[in-house]
């Protein structure tokens, strides 16, 4: 069976996810030695031909788009509303052109080859359930559940799949959520109206699971670590990280934190693009 990574990269004037993409697909091969392909709404050939040779597939999704506005930070002392198109990750059954795929958000960072033991394992389905911030911000409730009266919460940051028909099931039910999320809301009683692919990932399990606790969904190995968007990256050499992370109620005081062989997601994408653009 053949295996790689698919990542969703749709720039929207303000970040460049295809370049994020193409950082991240060169320690994809680095670290897990597996061939990288990339859905995009940008011509990557024209617009970014130095890129090309990094991607095993380059497809163009034409789907149309979740789109939103979204407000992104750099720290505590600047932020941007810009779009964010936050969809079409539901299709990865149908886009991926692997018969096992990891799918991974452009800014989680690869520095070890943990993952490679998802091949290894039998569950169709893995994906993370909790996740550790790498500074103070334990207990986070937004990432504990949907809601304080709803089901646990799981990060569609990153997540494993083989094509079984139990797990095209499972797509075809988010494609579901998706398109009927008021309803999903309502039921699953969470505030925003903005779709979230963590939100729909986190019905789907527990519908998957016959709206109760189960074992459709098993976790990824090794731990989920992340930096908020209020944590500023400050270096990337080779499988060392060093961030500046926020001070809890101390507005624009960081703490210095140095990890080394931790894969981390790094919601700050214009520290971690500054990095990229320095390398």
């Amino acid at each position: 069976m053949n295996k790689g990574v698919l990542l969703f990269a749709n720039n929207n004037g303000t970040l460049n996810y295809v370049k994020q993409a193409y950082f991240l697909a060169k320690r994809i091969k680095k670290y897990l030695n597996l061939p990288t392909s990339i859905v995009t709404n940008i011509n990557i050939h024209d617009k970014f031909p130095d890129y090309v040779d990094v991607f095993d597939n380059i497809i163009h999704d034409s789907v149309s788009y979740n789109e939103t506005n979204k407000r992104y930070h750099d720290g505590d002392l600047h932020d941007v509303t810009a779009k964010f198109y936050n969809s079409n990750r539901v299709n990865a059954y149908n886009l991926s052109p692997y018969d096992e795929t990891i799918v991974m958000d452009t800014d989680y960072i690869i520095c070890n080859d943990i993952l490679k033991n998802c091949f290894l394992q039998q569950k169709d389905f893995l994906i993370y359930k909790d996740a550790i911030h790498i500074g103070t911000h334990t207990g986070t409730p937004e990432f504990l559940r949907v809601s304080d009266t709803s089901v646990d919460f799981y990060w569609a940051t990153i997540f494993f799949f083989r094509k079984t028909a139990e797990t095209k099931i499972f797509f075809d039910l988010l494609q579901h959520i998706e398109k009927n999320y008021m309803h999903y809301r309502s039921m699953y009683q969470f505030r925003t109206t903005v779709f979230r692919n963590d939100f729909a990932f986190s019905i789907a399990i527990h519908i998957m699971n016959g709206y109760q606790t189960g074992d459709f969904a098993g976790l990824l190995p090794g731990k989920k670590f992340y930096a908020i968007d209020k944590d500023v990256l400050v270096d990337i050499i080779d499988d060392e990280i060093k961030i500046l992370v926020q001070k809890t109620n101390r507005f624009g005081e960081y703490t210095a934190v140095k990890t080394k062989g931790t894969n981390l997601h790094i919601m700050n994408k214009f520290s971690l693009e500054r990095i990229i653009d320095n390398e």
